[in-house]
C-alpha cells in the first residue's frame, strides 16, 4: 500500500502529464472524444507523412483549445528559410511550444541534427516560449551514452525542457536524472513512459502508418513490444510508484510525464482519470 506522500507525488505527475500522438487520419476525432480541452498534446513528425501532417494537426488542435506541441524534426527541414516560414505559421496559430528532435529521416537540407536548428531558433530571437529536446535514460541504439549526454549539455542554452525517451527501468531513470544534474544541466525534466498500451492495438497502429513507416515504428519501439509480451506485461502504475522517490527529490526537477499513447488516447485518458480518482481517495484516507 502506497503512503500519502507517494500518492501526492503520483497525482502531481499525472496532473502534469502530456500525450504524444502520431498524425493519423482518425486521431483528431479520438482526441476530441476523450481528452479534455486544455490538455497538452505533442504531435510527432515522420518522413512518410511529412512535416505538413504534423503542422496541420497542431494547428487544428490548438484551434480546439488544446496546448499543441509539434515536433520539428530537424532533418526534415531544409534550412533557415523554411524554418522561418514554420515559425510564422505556428505563431499565427498561437502555438508557443515545440519539440525539436533530430528526426529519423536523412537530412533534406542544412540541418544534420537538432542542435543546428536550435541555433537558428535562438538566432531568430527564440520565438517559442517552450522548446523541448530529447534525453536518453536507456542507451541509444546507434549513439554512445557519452555522446547523447554531451549533446544534451550542448543544447542547454537553447532548450527549456528535457524530455526523456521511453524507459521501463526505474533505476535507469534515477541514474540518468542524477547524471544529467551532475553535468550541470538545470532545465526541467519530463519522464517519458508508455501508458496502458495494448499489444494488438500497437500492432494495428504500426500497420496504419505504411510499410516503410511501420518498419521504422516497430524497430524504434521493439522494447515496448517486448515488455508488453512478457507475462503480466508492463504496468505504468507500478513504474510510477518506483520512480516516485526520484521525482520527489527537489534536485531532480521533474515537472511531469510525457506519455507515449501510440494513439490509444481514450485508453490512456481513462487510465489517468481512474488512477487520479484512486489517488485522491488515498490522500484523504
Amino acid at each position: 500500500m502506497r503512503n500519502r506522500s507517494t500518492a501526492r507525488e503520483l497525482r502531481r505527475l499525472l496532473e502534469s502529464s502530456r500525450y504524444e500522438v502520431l498524425p493519423t487520419a482518425s486521431i483528431e476525432d479520438k482526441i476530441l472524444a476523450s481528452v479534455p480541452r486544455g490538455h497538452t498534446m505533442t504531435i510527432t513528425a515522420s518522413p512518410g507523412k511529412g512535416l505538413g501532417a504534423t503542422l496541420d494537426l497542431a494547428e487544428r488542435l490548438a484551434g480546439h483549445g488544446y496546448v499543441a506541441v509539434p515536433h520539428l524534426a530537424a532533418r526534415m527541414i531544409s534550412g533557415r528559410d523554411e524554418l522561418a516560414e514554420i515559425v510564422a505559421r505556428l505563431q499565427a496559430a498561437g502555438i508557443d511550444s515545440v519539440f525539436v528532435p533530430a528526426g529519423d529521416a536523412d537530412a533534406v537540407g542544412d540541418y544534420s541534427g537538432s542542435l543546428d536548428l536550435l541555433h537558428d531558433l535562438t538566432a531568430m530571437g527564440s520565438p517559442f516560449r517552450h522548446v523541448g529536446v530529447t534525453g536518453y535514460p536507456e542507451s541509444h541504439p546507434t549513439i554512445a551514452d557519452d555522446v547523447t549526454v554531451q549533446a544534451m549539455w550542448d543544447k542547454r542554452h537553447h532548450a527549456t525542457t528535457l524530455v526523456s525517451n521511453l524507459c521501463f527501468d526505474p533505476q535507469l531513470v534515477r541514474t540518468w536524472v542524477q547524471r544529467v544534474r551532475s553535468r550541470g544541466a538545470v532545465m526541467p525534466l519530463l519522464i517519458g513512459m508508455p501508458g496502458p498500451v495494448e499489444r494488438t492495438k500497437l500492432l494495428s497502429m504500426a500497420t496504419k502508418i505504411g510499410v516503410s513507416e511501420s518498419t521504422r515504428f516497430l524497430a524504434k519501439n521493439k522494447s515496448v513490444f517486448a515488455r508488453i509480451a512478457m507475462p503480466g506485461g508492463f504496468s505504468p502504475e507500478k513504474f510510477l510508484e518506483r520512480i516516485a522517490p526520484t521525482t520527489q527529490e527537489p534536485a531532480s526537477h521533474v515537472e511531469g510525464l510525457h506519455l507515449f499513447t501510440f494513439n490509444q488516447v481514450a485508453e490512456t485518458e481513462a487510465w489517468r482519470q481512474e488512477l487520479l480518482g484512486r489517488l485522491a481517495t488515498a490522500a484523504i484516507a
